[in-house]
């Protein structure tokens, strides 16, 4: 989109106010795409707007949605209004705006309060004021929040959703620099095998907890609020209960158990641990990170493997907070939602919705999540069960890697006539979920039919055996190419231009996956020559303790990362060069 041709569509979007209509728009034939309840239906807003985060539906119908980044705008216009002059639930107006530079991680965050339009970018939180009526906001952008922090850019988790309470305050999580506090300076975020938890975790000094401010104060910065809980490593998904006035959180709990601790966790038990908990946070509350994980199959915190944990101690982890509620590993809540309007069975405001992107390191079995769940309550606490409200968003019966899911939920917001809004971050679609029914006559048989959807690969336990695929995973082999890679090839891949040769770009590498595999097994001794440039020197075996699923991910990474080849490397592959090793040419 050229900048003239946005500034025309900015100026055309004032000249019509957008109309709440109490008719519902008819639903697609197909809903979507989704599969939801007996009743619901799904029109879709729109078809992509770029890869969306977190959105917001102002009391007029207007939408607003975050985005990750702006390419068109190159990182300038991260905000999208989007309007429905007709009624038919689709956007016809679609407007880029935002006087504001997204830069580094994928932002969160946007609300409407006060008459406000909140939102976040990595470093900032930021607001600019709405007028009744018109779509874009024609005043400044004011700062709220500054992240002084001069690491941000190098850390993760760095996302600043936010929430607000009834008192004026707004509740912003700082998310922890690393996986499970091992030291950053020399394992990375992501950590090292075997390595252990830094103690006490200095990562929780400014990091790892949620942080309460003023809502209506601009220029404050981290200083300026106050910790309002910790433990707590990534937040994405925040949410103010207004029936008990209390903050509810969905965490994103630890990865990589088995790549880091092999003697002590399987790689079945590091696909479905640690749990991404429910937490409900209460002024001073400590969930435990990193000291400690959930698992919902026991029930109960325990002691984290970087602090000795073995998956059955939990000592100093009962000092902490109890989860509500426990989901499987990975499955990487974005977003939640306590359901506020009139139009869904009143079930429904009894619970909350929570938005699952999906996961990205369950491997060697099928990655999980892609789903929007409801999790119902019964006198203000969880029944112990969760259901499946929107599915359909994979495309696909088995996720075998993150990019073969289509779309992955994101966002969750409710219209003031009380339809679900979600969107999705691959493209950007957003559909609107509506009602069709009879509410006095809603029944437990209408959830049926979205039961049998929790046999899909995608969302139900693995069977140990049976459901093992095998393939490399690219998160696993990023994190182990950082551990045993990296020292000599650098994390860019471009090696040292002295003794270490590059994989970027390789041609010696291109094409056949055996000699990869073989060379990780069996390491490289001997003259060969790289893009025009020869190499003497040696590279150990790590066959020796690398299993056959860590070297098929680590081939599995390097082809992608470095030589722009998507190529399936799976550990039978590698199983039987052991056995047999393909000759390899200098």
């Amino acid at each position: 989109m050229s900048r003239s041709l946005l500034l025309l569509l900015l100026v055309l979007t004032q000249c019509k106010k957008s109309i709440v209509r109490t008719t519902l728009p008819t639903p697609d034939p197909d809903n979507g795409g989704l599969f939801l309840p007996d009743s619901f239906a799904a029109v879709t807003v729109t078809q992509g707007i770029g890869p969306a985060r977190h959105l917001a539906v102002n009391d007029n119908g207007d939408i607003y949605v975050k985005l990750a980044y702006n390419e068109q705008l190159e990182g300038r216009g991260g905000t999208v209004a989007l309007r429905d002059k007709n009624g038919d639930g689709k956007a016809d107006v679609v407007a880029y705006f935002g006087d504001y530079q997204d830069e580094g991680g994928l932002p969160a965050g946007m609300s409407v309060y006060n008459g406000y339009l909140y939102f976040s970018t990595v470093k900032y939180v930021l607001r600019t004021k709405l007028t009744p009526g018109q779509l874009i906001p024609e005043g400044k952008t004011d700062t709220i929040i500054t992240d002084t922090d001069t690491a941000l850019f190098k850390h993760w988790h760095s996302a600043k959703p936010l929430v607000f309470d009834h008192d004026g305050h707004m509740y912003v999580p700082f998310g922890a620099p690393t996986d499970a506090a091992q030291d950053i300076n020399t394992a990375g975020p992501g950590g090292m095998p075997g390595g252990k938890g830094l103690d006490p975790a200095p990562d929780l000094q400014r990091h790892g907890g949620i942080w309460r401010f003023d809502a209506n104060k601009t220029g404050q910065t981290q200083d300026d609020g106050e910790l309002y809980a910790t433990g707590i490593r990534s937040a994405l998904g925040l949410a103010w209960s207004p029936f008990d006035n209390t903050l509810y959180v969905a965490m994103n709990g630890m990865d990589n158990f088995h790549n880091r601790y092999p003697g002590i966790f399987s790689a079945w038990q590091a696909a479905v641990l640690p749990s991404e908990p429910l937490l409900k946070v209460t002024p001073h509350s400590n969930f435990g990170w990193p000291y400690a994980y959930f698992d919902h199959m026991q029930g109960k915190n325990m002691l984290a493997p970087g602090y000795g944990g073995d998956g059955k101690i939990t000592a100093r982890a009962d000092s902490f907070a109890i989860p509500i509620f426990g989901f499987p590993g990975h499955w990487a809540p974005m977003d939640l939602l306590f359901y506020e309007g009139d139009q869904f069975p009143e079930r429904y405001k009894n619970g909350c919705f929570v938005a699952f992107h999906g996961s990205t390191d369950r491997a060697p079995y099928p990655q999980a999540g892609y789903i929007v769940c409801f999790v119902p309550f019964e006198k203000g606490a969880p029944t112990g069960k969760w259901e499946v409200f929107a599915d359909g968003f994979t495309g696909t019966d088995t996720v075998f890697n993150t990019s073969d899911a289509r779309y992955r939920p994101m966002g969750l917001a409710t219209g003031p006539d009380g339809s679900l809004y979600i969107a999705e971050s691959n493209r950007g679609k957003i559909w609107r979920v509506m009602y069709t029914g009879n509410k006095q006559s809603f029944n437990a048989a209408q959830l049926s039919t979205m039961e049998t959807r929790k046999s899909r690969t995608y969302i139900k336990a693995p069977d140990p055996v049976l459901d093992m695929v095998g393939k490399g995973n690219e998160m696993h082999g990023r994190m182990l190419y950082n551990s045993y890679c990296a020292t000599c090839h650098q994390r860019d891949g471009k090696g040292d231009n002295n003794r270490y040769p590059p994989l970027a770009g390789s041609q010696y590498l291109a094409g056949d996956k055996k000699q990869l595999i073989n060379i990780v097994l069996n390491g490289l001794k001997g003259k060969i020559t790289v893009n025009g440039k020869t190499f003497d020197g040696v590279m150990p075996a790590h066959g020796a303790f690398l299993d056959d699923q860590s070297v098929a991910s680590i081939v599995a990474y390097i082809k992608d990362r470095f030589n722009n080849e998507e190529i399936t490397v799976t550990a039978d592959m590698v199983k039987k060069e052991r056995v047999t090793p393909a000759s390899s040419s200098r």
